[in-house]
């Protein structure tokens, strides 16, 4: 395992090369999909939180959909992706009560 004091091996390959510059875009790409994910989290959560049911409601359909596009592009697995759902869903339904 890669220590982060040790230093990289640059890769001399041409394939090698054009894999490093696509992996440089890719962990962007992930990053930022991370991040949106983890934020329409905290929005539902925040209105949980204020007691706002239909807001919640609102944000929770928005938030479905990025949990799952998530999921199917492999940056989270499926099974957390439906843990992440499944407890948002839980605490909007507890507000009813």
């Amino acid at each position: 395992m890669a220590t982060s004091s040790k230093a990289k091996k640059t890769v001399r390959t041409a394939s090698g090369l054009k894999r490093a510059r696509q992996d440089v875009k890719l962990n962007a790409a992930n990053t930022a999909l991370r991040s949106h994910f983890r934020t329409v989290i905290k929005n539902v959560q925040k209105a949980v939180v204020a007691g706002d049911k239909t807001k919640a409601a609102d944000l929770f359909k928005h938030a479905q959909s990025v949990i799952d596009s998530v999921a199917d592009k492999g940056i989270f697995h499926k099974n957390k992706a439906a843990r992440h759902k499944s407890r948002l869903s839980a605490k909007i339904k507890a507000l009813a009560a």
